[in-house]
């Protein structure tokens, strides 16, 4: 007997879950290498730039100008600008990265932005999966495993799904075009399992 989508579709879900919150969702294929110095599980610093996490640019830094507007998150680390070293020991400071028109950001995100471009952490608050999705209808990240949903306009505030609450966000500042941290992360870092205690801080 031929077993219904719905079960097999709820697997699968189940599958991708335990996967991005082991660290092993699909985003990790051809990351930079974790250095082992102790200091790349370090949170982002102020003044730190980022640097693309995955693909053909990993490692390099971003800049403003190649963000197009109202375009898909990229996945980015901070990177300490005179060692050189890569903030990418620990995924809980994992960031996305999105470039929007400022005339449509809330004032407290405008305040946190660079030019439009604002940076969360890229880990759903529900179950630790990394928040890969774009809906680019309305304009909303959305994490693929159980379809929470945050406005990048407003802070990522949940606006769907059940994650608990709002993707941390990292305030930024354009230093010679490229992107660096200009103060630490506000708001939780984390995730919660539905039942359990938080993970995170």
């Amino acid at each position: 007997m031929i077993e219904s989508m719905e079960p097999v579709a709820a697997k699968r879900r189940q599958l991708l879950c335990g996967m991005c919150a082991l660290g092993l969702g699909a985003p990790a294929l051809g990351q930079t290498p974790a250095s082992n110095d102790p200091a790349a599980s370090s949170p982002p610093q102020v003044g730190d730039f980022l640097t693309n996490a995955f693909g053909d640019k990993a490692g390099q830094p971003i800049t403003v100008d190649e963000l197009a507007v109202d375009q898909k998150q990229i996945f980015a680390f901070a990177q300490d600008p005179v060692s050189g070293l890569v903030r990418n020991g620990s995924r809980m400071h994992q960031l996305v990265l999105i470039r929007l028109d400022p005339a449509t950001l809330t004032p407290g995100t405008l305040a946190r932005s660079a030019n439009g471009v604002v940076a969360y952490s890229g880990m759903c608050s529900h179950t630790g999966c990394d928040v890969t999705d774009w809906n680019a209808d309305i304009m909303r990240f959305q994490c693929p495993c159980h379809e929470s949903q945050f406005d990048p306009r407003d802070g990522a505030r949940v606006v769907g799904g059940p994650a608990p609450w709002q993707l941390a966000a990292l305030p930024l500042k354009e230093v010679d075009g490229k992107l660096a941290v200009a103060a630490p992360f506000e708001g939780r870092l984390g995730f919660q399992q539905p039942g359990l205690s938080p993970f995170g801080i």
